[in-house]
């Protein structure tokens, strides 16, 4: 047992320098490393996912309407989903148009929207 052990001892020894020479290198996965560039990124981001889910709700609004087949509850209902969903479309809207304008404003140091 004690021979296994000192040849196990000798091999590490010897491949020491092997694992000391390998290089790991790790790349950016966000492509900066500009924290401002980094939150400018989750909030577009953000507001993206946020615009998805407002064009989601507008087509589920649509359908509850459409088969609604006359019942008042869900023709009121779908109507409901429709205009917090396009009012929901219009914040975001205004959201990315501000936040837009104020990161031009703090990267660029240019103001003019779109």
């Amino acid at each position: 047992m004690k021979r296994i052990s000192s040849y196990l001892t000798a091999l590490s020894l010897f491949a020491l320098p092997l694992v000391a020479h390998a290089q790991v290198v790790l790349t950016n996965p966000l492509g900066t490393t500009d924290i401002r560039l980094i939150v400018a990124n989750i909030i577009k981001g953000a507001l993206s996912l946020s615009g998805i889910i407002a064009l989601l709700m507008v087509l589920y609004g649509g359908f509850l309407w459409l088969t609604s087949t006359g019942e008042a509850n869900r023709v009121d209902k779908g109507k409901k989903v429709l205009v917090w969903a396009t009012l929901g479309i219009v914040v975001i809207a205004s959201a990315y148009i501000i936040t837009l304008t104020v990161f031009r404003a703090i990267l660029q140091g240019n103001v003019n929207p779109i």
